[in-house]
């Protein structure tokens, strides 16, 4: 007798829960889009907002600079600026804080 595993897959075990309210049209395009797709509207729902997820974390992870920031920031990292008093004293004060 073959034996079965009484484990899902990893990553597929659904064991959390999302609830929305939504308008009868909000429902309704949903379920248009979702079939269009060949997809329940709960795989439509959980893709979607999973890729909104990831572009929002995406955008958010990303630091986007004008020319003129970028150009200074290059210049920085090309010919920094001599360490100063104040900026000794405040790795002294980190250390002494973190114990590093």
């Amino acid at each position: 007798m073959p034996q079965l595993n009484p484990e899902p897959a990893r990553g597929r075990l659904r064991a959390e829960r999302l609830e929305a309210r939504v308008t009868i049209e909000q429902k309704s395009l949903i379920e248009r889009a979702a079939a269009l797709q060949g997809r329940s509207v709960t795989d439509f729902v959980i893709a979607s907002v999973q890729d909104a997820a990831r572009r929002t974390i995406e955008d958010h992870q990303r630091l986007d600079l004008s020319l003129r920031d970028s150009q200074a920031f290059v210049e920085a990292l090309l010919n920094p600026q001599p360490v100063n008093n104040r900026l000794y004293e405040t790795v002294r004060l980190y250390r002494n804080v973190t114990a590093v």
